[in-house]
């Protein structure tokens, strides 16, 4: 349906998922006009992989100094 309305002219899109990564070759988006297609890698910049480091490093240093950082299901 995406595919149709890109080619028809009615959206324009820019995604970086697709229901099936990679997608097969035979996927409509990858020809249809109207489409940016990025790979889901965005986090994989140098700088992010060294601010997820940095974020592991403080939560492991605060909890074996007994605080809690970032927790997600306190209760």
């Amino acid at each position: 349906a995406l595919a149709a309305a890109l080619t028809q002219g009615k959206v324009f899109a820019g995604v970086d998922v697709l229901s099936t990564e990679p997608p097969s070759a035979d996927n409509p988006l990858l020809t249809a006009p109207n489409i940016s297609i990025s790979p889901h890698n965005a986090w994989a910049t140098k700088e992010a992989r060294q601010n997820l480091l940095n974020i592991a490093t403080a939560n492991l240093k605060s909890f074996l100094q007994g605080n809690i950082r970032n927790c997600v299901n306190s209760k």
